[in-house]
C-alpha cells in the first residue's frame, strides 16, 4: 500500500451511487462520526456488471454530480471523480489514501448488490472494511415477507406491512464541515460526455437536478399539487404531480422527507389525510418495485407470471418507430411520447395510456417499450420501470389484467377533456376543437380544412385501428390462458 495522502488518521472513503445528497445521507454520518477526515468519490462505471444508464439519465447525472461537488465545497471537502471498474478504482484510492474503511448507501438491484457484496469480501481479505446503510428505501428488501415467509406479490398487503413498521429517521442535514484528503486526482467532468451533443436534444428539459432543486421541487408539490393529488395526478395538463421521481431516483431527497412533508401537510391541516396517504401510497408502490426486483431478479427481462412469455408479440418495426416518434395518429399517445422525448418526463397516466397502445394495440413486446423508456427518462428506474411495465402487461405481480386494454380515444377525452395537454405536445393539431381533436378523423371534413388539417400529411392517419387492435390482442391472451391451462394440466 502506498503513502497515505497526509499525516494524522488515515480517511475513510465514502463511496456515493444513487444518493447524491448531504442531507438525511446515513453512509455520510457515519463516515463522519468516525471522526475521520471523509474522502468523498463517485466512480462512474459502465462496466457490465450493472446496467448503463440511459442517456437521458446520463444528462441528470452530469448536473447531479455538479451541485454535489458544489455541496461538498462549501463544507471543506472535494468530490473526486474516477472512471471505471468500481473495484478497480477503490482499490487506487485506498492505496493513495491509506483508508481502511468504505462508507456507502446500497444498491438492492440484483446485479448492483452482487457486486457490491464480491467487492466488500475482497476487500475484507486485505483488511478493508465496507460499511452499508439503507439510504434510498422506507424498508429494506427482506424486511417485510408475509405469513408464509416469502416476499410480498400483492400491494396492499405490503403496503399495509410497511406502514405498520413505518419508522421515520430523524432527519440530519449533514456535518457542516468535512476533513478533506489533499492531493487526489480527480477527472474533469467534462470529459465524461454526460451531456448530450451532436445534437444537443436535452434543450427542452426544465428540470434543476441536485439536492437544492430536490427540495424545491418537494416544497412546490406540498404547498400546490398535493391538496388535489387524487384527481389532479389524472390530468395530464395540471402541474399536479410531485416531480420528485428523478431526485428519488438519484437519491437527492429521502423518501422519508417526502413522507414526512406529506403528514405534516396533513396535520397541519393544508391537505386532508386522503390526499397525503394517496401521495405516500405512491413512495411505498416505489419500495414494492425494488423489493420486487431483489427477491426477483428477472423482473426486467422475463415475465413475472411465466405464462405471459408465451404470447405471440408481433415484430412491428413500423409501428414501434411510429410509437418512438408520436406520430401514430392517436393525439394522445402522441402527444405523450412528444413529451418524453422534449423533456425526459410523461405525465404517469400517459405512461400507461403509450403502453397499453404499444402492449395491445399494437402487440410489441413490452420489453422494447421498457428499453425505450430506459434510454429517454430523466427518471428511469429499473425496478419501477420494469414493475410498471409488466403492470400494464398483465405479467407482473398483482398487475393490471391483460384484458384491460385502454382505448386511446376515450382516455383523452376523459382525462384532457379540453386537450391542452395535446394541443401543447401536437401544435399542429392545436387548432381542431376540442370536441374532435382525440379522434380528428371523426371530424367533418369542413372542420379540418378550416383547421389547416390533412391527414396522412400534415398529421398522420391511426396506424391501426383500436376496435380490431382489441380483438387481435384478446385473441392473443388466449394463447396465453392456453398455455396456462395445459401446464395445469401437465
Amino acid at each position: 500500500m502506498t503513502t497515505k495522502a497526509q499525516d494524522g488518521p488515515a480517511p475513510v472513503i465514502l463511496w456515493f451511487r444513487r444518493d447524491l445528497r448531504l442531507a438525511d445521507n446515513p453512509a455520510l454520518n457515519k463516515a463522519h462520526a468516525t471522526g475521520r477526515p471523509v474522502v468523498p468519490v463517485y466512480i462512474h462505471d459502465e462496466g457490465t456488471a450493472v446496467r448503463p444508464a440511459g442517456a437521458a439519465s446520463l444528462w441528470w447525472l452530469d448536473k447531479s454530480l455538479r451541485a454535489l461537488a458544489g455541496s461538498l465545497a462549501e463544507r471543506g471537502a472535494t468530490l473526486i471523480l474516477r472512471r471505471g471498474d468500481s473495484e478497480t478504482e477503490l482499490r487506487r484510492l485506498i492505496d493513495q489514501t491509506g483508508a481502511d474503511t468504505v462508507f456507502l448507501n446500497r444498491l438492492f438491484e440484483p446485479e448492483a448488490w452482487t457486486r457490491d457484496a464480491d467487492i466488500a469480501h475482497g476487500l475484507k481479505t486485505d483488511g478493508v472494511e465496507c460499511r452499508g446503510s439503507n439510504g434510498s428505501l422506507l424498508a429494506l428488501p427482506g424486511s417485510l415477507l408475509n405469513g408464509s415467509g416469502g416476499p410480498y406479490k400483492v400491494f396492499t398487503p405490503f403496503m399495509k406491512a410497511l406502514r405498520a413498521q413505518a419508522e421515520p429517521p430523524a432527519h440530519t442535514t449533514g456535518p457542516r464541515q468535512l476533513g478533506a484528503a489533499p492531493g487526489l486526482e480527480s477527472d474533469d467532468l467534462d470529459a465524461w460526455g454526460l451531456h448530450p451533443t451532436r445534437p444537443d436534444w436535452s434543450k427542452g428539459f426544465d428540470w434543476t437536478p441536485g439536492e437544492d432543486g430536490a427540495t424545491a421541487a418537494l416544497h412546490r408539490f406540498v404547498s400546490g399539487g398535493l391538496a388535489d393529488y387524487s384527481n389532479g395526478r389524472d390530468r395530464p395538463a395540471e402541474p399536479a404531480t410531485s416531480r420528485l421521481s428523478p431526485h428519488l431516483h438519484f437519491g437527492e431527497i429521502s423518501p422519508w422527507r417526502a413522507w414526512i412533508a406529506a403528514r405534516d401537510a396533513a396535520d397541519g391541516g393544508k391537505v386532508t389525510s386522503g390526499e397525503a396517504d394517496k401521495f405516500i401510497a405512491e413512495l411505498i408502490w416505489r419500495d414494492f418495485s425494488a423489493h420486487l426486483l431483489h427477491h426477483f431478479p428477472t423482473l426486467p427481462d422475463k415475465a413475472f407470471r411465466p405464462e405471459y412469455d408465451a404470447m405471440p408479440w408481433r415484430d412491428d418495426e413500423p409501428g414501434f418507430l411510429a410509437w418512438t416518434r408520436g406520430m401514430t395518429g392517436y393525439p394522445i399517445v402522441d402527444a405523450g411520447m412528444r413529451e418524453l422525448w422534449a423533456t425526459g418526463v410523461m405525465h404517469n397516466r400517459v405512461r400507461m395510456i403509450v403502453a397499453s397502445f404499444l402492449i395491445k394495440d399494437l402487440l410489441i413486446d413490452w420489453r422494447r417499450g421498457e428499453a425505450w423508456f430506459w434510454d429517454t427518462l430523466v427518471d428511469a428506474d429499473l425496478a419501477s420501470n420494469s414493475q410498471n411495465w409488466q403492470w400494464v402487461a398483465g405479467s407482473g405481480a398483482d398487475a393490471s389484467p391483460y384484458f384491460r386494454i385502454f382505448n386511446p380515444v376515450t382516455q383523452g377525452q376523459k382525462f384532457d377533456a379540453e386537450a391542452r395537454y395535446v394541443k401543447r405536445w401536437i401544435p399542429e393539431l392545436a387548432p381542431v376543437p376540442a370536441r374532435w381533436i382525440h379522434a380528428p378523423w371523426n371530424a367533418p371534413p369542413e372542420i379540418l380544412r378550416d383547421c389547416g388539417i390533412r391527414l396522412g400529411t400534415t398529421y398522420p392517419r391511426p396506424i391501426v385501428d383500436h376496435a380490431r387492435a382489441r380483438e387481435r390482442a384478446l385473441a392473443a391472451l388466449k394463447t396465453v390462458t392456453a398455455e396456462r391451462q395445459d401446464a395445469a394440466a401437465d
